[in-house]
């Protein structure tokens, strides 16, 4: 029979104070794409019925190109850090966990830098 406290076998498992940082910025991105939605939500109710012509000009602004860049970085950071949490805490294989979070790192900077190229080519031409 051993006689240990739950805080004796919780010691050797490493520190918990990474995951505050992770909790922090997770609420940060959070709090940042509420006003960045609602605007991307206008933009996009006036834009889906205007003229081609009329988007590119719209798109070709300083302020539009940063407010989509920082809309299409944000949500996609906000994505993975919750994919992360989801694959930590839910998949019990190490090796699965592993390729899943390679994975979606992978694939979420992938797609935000094809968006933030995208955005930028308008802006440029």
């Amino acid at each position: 029979m051993k006689f240990e406290t739950d805080v004796h076998v919780a010691r050797g498992l490493g520190s918990a104070k990474s995951g505050v940082h992770h909790w922090i910025i997770q609420r940060v991105t959070a709090i940042a794409l509420i006003p960045l939605s609602l605007w991307f939500t206008c933009a996009f109710i006036v834009l889906v019925t205007a003229p081609y012509e009329y988007a590119r000009e719209w798109l070709s602004t300083p302020w539009a190109v940063t407010f989509s860049i920082l809309f299409i970085f944000l949500i996609f950071y906000h994505g993975y850090l919750g994919m992360r949490v989801i694959w930590e805490d839910y998949v019990p294989q190490t090796s699965t966990k592993w390729a899943l979070l390679i994975g979606t790192k992978i694939l979420s900077t992938l797609m935000a830098v094809l968006g933030i190229v995208s955005i930028l080519k308008v802006f440029i031409s």
